[in-house]
């Protein structure tokens, strides 16, 4: 009869590992089970127009099934564009030249049966869920920083994600969003050069 080991403690060392992963996550505000790159980046620039440094991205949002169907129930939904731009410094950590972000909030109104997206008090209603999908992935030529902050003819690299922000739904749906990989929808961060 063949010698066989026993690895009894192997599985529960295994499954400790996993959970404290998985603790040190959530601790961390990070999904364990996370999609990475679940919208990705079609295309981002940036360039100089009077004296404002504006930004152009494209991202291809596609809402989950899930999404979908919390948006039908009255539940909404908010996405968050993030962009940040910095000066790579050779031995030494980036220098942060400026950040902003921009938050959508999209809702569905049963009565009038169209998706609303706002930001703030502005907002714009559509008929169709693609055309709400294309309107929060897009930016032209937003204004991100003022261009006096910036030198001449030096690198500096911009990082540019979309991402549900889970932060901002109602307490119950967060836990949810947590532990659901149907909830995580977030770009990666985009890395880019830009000389002005």
């Amino acid at each position: 009869m063949p010698h066989t080991v026993s690895h009894a403690r192997a599985p529960v060392s295994v499954l400790r590992r996993r959970l404290l992963a998985a603790a040190a996550a959530l601790a961390a505000g990070i999904a364990p089970f996370a999609r990475a790159d679940s919208i990705p980046l079609r295309d981002a620039w940036l360039r100089v127009d009077d004296g404002e440094v504006l930004l152009s991205v494209e991202f291809a949002v596609t809402l989950t099934p899930t999404l979908v169907e919390a948006l039908d129930q009255g539940i909404a939904l908010y996405f968050t564009i993030d962009f940040e731009l910095a000066h790579p410094r050779p031995l030494w950590f980036d220098e942060k030249i400026g950040e902003w972000s921009l938050t959508w909030r999209v809702s569905w109104n049963p009565l009038t049966r169209q998706y609303r997206v706002a930001n703030g008090p502005l907002g714009q209603a559509f008929d169709s869920l693609s055309d709400v999908e294309r309107f929060i992935g897009r930016l032209n030529a937003r204004r991100v920083l003022d261009a006096r902050k910036l030198s001449p003819n030096v690198r500096y690299v911009a990082s540019i994600r979309e991402r549900l922000d889970v932060n901002l739904l109602p307490k119950p749906f967060q836990v949810s969003a947590l532990a659901s990989h149907e909830w995580q929808l977030s770009s990666d961060w985009h890395r880019f050069d830009f000389v002005p």
